[in-house]
C-alpha cells in the first residue's frame, strides 16, 4: 500500500510541473475544411516554453539557455522553435539540450508561433509579441510569417514551395478562437511524409556489420529499419533503448510502417 501512494504522488506531481501546450494533429484532405486558416512553414527545430521567466522544453525540463540568450525577453508567456536553419535538427538539438550553454547559441533565434493566455482571436495573440519587438528589438526573437490560406490549391502550392527548399512541411491554424491547450483539430500538421518515434530494442548484424535496428514503437508493434543510414551511422549506430526518430509513407495491413527510414536519434527533452 505504500508503494501504490508513493507511486501515485509521483504521478501527480509530474502531471503538475507538465506543460499543456498546443498539440497539432495531422491534416487530412477528405476530412478536414481550412478555408481561411492561416498557414506557416513548419520548422524542425526544439519547441520551447517561455513562461516568462525560463525556457522549458515541450516536457517541462529546463532548458539551459545562456543569460544573454534571454535577457531582454518579454515578462508574459511565449511559445516557438529553437532553430537555425533547414535541415539542421542534429546541431540545433546538440546546442539546445546541452546543460552547459555554449557560445554556439548565438546561431539560434526564437520563432514564435502563439502568445499562451493572452486574450483575442490568433492574429491578436501574436500581433501582442510583435508590439513587444518592435519596441525591443530583440534579435533572438523572431515571429513566423503567417499566411492567408484561401483555399486547397494556395495551401498545396505553397507546401511543394516548401518542400521544395527541403523544408519539413506546413502547420495550420484556426485563426478565429481564443486560446486553447491540449491536441486539437484547430491545429494541423501538413507532411509529404509521417514521421514517428521508437525504441531499439535490439540490433541486427550480417558478417559482424551493422545491418538493421529492431524497433519497438509506442503501440507495441516490432519492426526492422534498415534504410536511411550513412556510412558513418552505421559504425556509430544508435544503441539499445535509444529513442530514434524515423520517416514512412503509410501502414501495412499490420500496422508496420511502409517504407520506413532512418531520421536521427531523439534526445530526451
Amino acid at each position: 500500500m505504500k508503494e501504490k501512494i508513493i507511486i501515485l504522488l509521483g504521478l501527480f506531481f509530474t502531471n503538475c510541473f507538465a506543460i499543456d501546450l498546443q498539440k497539432a494533429n495531422t491534416y487530412n484532405d477528405e476530412i478536414h475544411e481550412i478555408k481561411n486558416w492561416y498557414m506557416s512553414e513548419k520548422l524542425d527545430g526544439i519547441r520551447a516554453y517561455w513562461n516568462g521567466k525560463e525556457l522549458l522544453s515541450k516536457n517541462g525540463n529546463k532548458i539551459y539557455a545562456p543569460k544573454w540568450f534571454t535577457k531582454n525577453f518579454p515578462i508574459f508567456e511565449l511559445d516557438g522553435e529553437l532553430y537555425t536553419k533547414i535541415g539542421d535538427f542534429e546541431n540545433i538539438q546538440s546546442i539546445v539540450l546541452d546543460k552547459i550553454p555554449s557560445r554556439e547559441w548565438k546561431q539560434i533565434t526564437y520563432n514564435i508561433f502563439e502568445v499562451p493566455n493572452t486574450k483575442g482571436d490568433f492574429l491578436q495573440r501574436l500581433e501582442k509579441i510583435k508590439t513587444w519587438n518592435k519596441l525591443h528589438k530583440n534579435k533572438y526573437i523572431k515571429i513566423i510569417p503567417q499566411i492567408k490560406c484561401e483555399n486547397k490549391i494556395k495551401m498545396n502550392r505553397y507546401l511543394e514551395k516548401l518542400i521544395n527548399q527541403k523544408a519539413e512541411g506546413l502547420m495550420l491554424k484556426n485563426p478565429d478562437l481564443q486560446y486553447f491547450s491540449g491536441r486539437s483539430s484547430n491545429i494541423l500538421k501538413v507532411k509529404n511524409f509521417n514521421d514517428a518515434e521508437a525504441k531499439v530494442i535490439e540490433i541486427n548484424y550480417k558478417n559482424n556489420k551493422f545491418k538493421s535496428l529492431v524497433l519497438k514503437m509506442s503501440n507495441n508493434v516490432v519492426f526492422n529499419l534498415g534504410n536511411g543510414f550513412t556510412k558513418e551511422e552505421k559504425i556509430n549506430h544508435p544503441k539499445i533503448n535509444d529513442i530514434v526518430t524515423f520517416k514512412y509513407y503509410g501502414l501495412t495491413k499490420n500496422l508496420k510502417p511502409k517504407f520506413a527510414s532512418f531520421l536521427r536519434i531523439r534526445k530526451k527533452e
